[in-house]
């Protein structure tokens, strides 16, 4: 079997990446290991086309188009590409999110699946902004394009079922993977008292806005605290505005003393910050279904995050971890003043989330539950 997903986020050299490129690396790897061939085309900044073999992962990377309208030469140059590599060794699926299948050009013998981590009209809704026409379009024709759905919760599979009127159209959910191994059990012993770390795009919908101004509600009691924040700067939807210089307009001198931004770091040296931190805290404005939360959750944190969406499909509030209602500072305040002052408490509950990683998100069955269900459409 051979599997080809298209993205912009696979991790590799030293691309941008995000949690849908962090989800396709962890499976690729596993796939691989069960001897099914995996090929990944991505659209990069780079100047020139290179093939990598990331440990038997064969990495496609295609440059991408500065001409006006861009999408469409960078549509020709995966289909190009897609070709290409369809008649040197035949691709049985190609797999992409949303918005990927709308300019692909299908080719017979090869089934088509969309795996939905969240679209246009997903994050528009939980965001409270206004569609935009030519992503709604996009959308609903790679819709009308896919042979076969997935969704990564309950919650993002409902919701966009709803919002483009998918009727009763055949939809699986199977959970996103995480590899305990490389998101090990951490040791307690290197923790920074009083350190708060936070991951993910700087963007309005990530929460960092709310999380950072709940700082000044911690700095009194806890002079020495401090917020890590680790992402890549994103522009505002819709817009060519970057959105940290807003965001940081408005926060006194004072609080950005307890700041520290990491800028775009490694998906591999998240780990070390996970394990330092006194807890991590993600209170996203919404989510499909989290691989940064369960990353935290894997090392047997105590981890905060939003109680929108799909959290509850993966954090049991009190028990594998604390939800919040992201819009609130003050409330998310009080739950890392919490954990501040019940160490063995947030220890007891750091250990039961990893328990329950182990048995609901554990790469090493979910692989299989992927593999049964890509057979079974080919």
């Amino acid at each position: 079997m051979h599997i080809c997903y298209i993205t912009a986020e696979y991790p590799i050299l030293n691309l941008a990446h995000g949690g849908i490129g962090s989800f396709i690396k962890t499976l690729s790897v596993e796939l691989v290991k069960k001897k099914i061939n995996v090929s990944i085309l991505r659209i990069s900044d780079i100047n020139s086309y290179k093939i990598i073999n990331d440990n038997g992962i064969s990495v496609h990377l295609i440059p991408r188009s500065k001409m006006p309208l861009s999408f469409i030469l960078n549509s020709y140059r995966i289909n190009k590409y897609l070709k290409k590599i369809h008649l040197k060794n035949k691709v049985h699926i190609v797999e992409t999110a949303e918005l990927g299948l709308a300019f692909v050009k299908k080719r017979k013998g090869i089934k088509y699946i969309i795996r939905m981590h969240g679209g246009h009209h997903y994050f528009a809704l939980a965001e409270k902004r206004k569609l935009e026409w030519r992503k709604v379009w996009q959308e609903k024709k790679s819709f009308k394009k896919a042979d076969y759905i997935l969704a990564v919760s309950e919650y993002v599979k409902e919701t966009t079922r709803n919002l483009l009127n998918l009727g009763n159209q055949e939809i699986q959910v199977i959970y996103n993977p995480i590899d305990t191994v490389k998101f090990y059990r951490a040791d307690n012993k290197k923790v920074i008292k009083h350190t708060i770390f936070f991951a993910g795009s700087i963007v309005e919908k990530k929460g960092i806005k709310q999380l950072i101004e709940s700082i000044k509600y911690l700095v009194e009691d806890y002079p020495n605290c401090k917020l890590i924040v680790a992402g890549k700067d994103s522009f505002i939807p819709g817009t060519n505005k970057l959105y940290r210089p807003i965001l940081l307009k408005n926060i006194s001198e004072n609080i950005l003393t307890h700041i520290e931004f990491l800028g775009a770091i490694p998906n591999s040296d998240i780990p070390k910050w996970i394990e330092k931190a006194n807890v991590c805290c993600y209170p996203s404005h919404m989510e499909a279904m989290p691989i940064a939360w369960l990353e935290v959750l894997s090392m047997g944190k105590i981890f905060i995050g939003s109680n929108l969406g799909p959290a509850k499909e993966a954090i049991k509030d009190g028990e594998t971890g604390l939800l919040i209602n992201p819009f609130k500072p003050k409330e998310i305040a009080e739950k890392i003043k919490w954990v501040f002052e019940n160490e063995g408490k947030s220890k007891e509950i750091g250990d039961n989330a990893r328990k329950e990683i182990i048995k609901r998100f554990n790469i090493n069955s979910l692989v299989d539950e992927n593999i049964l269900f890509y057979k079974s459409k080919i």
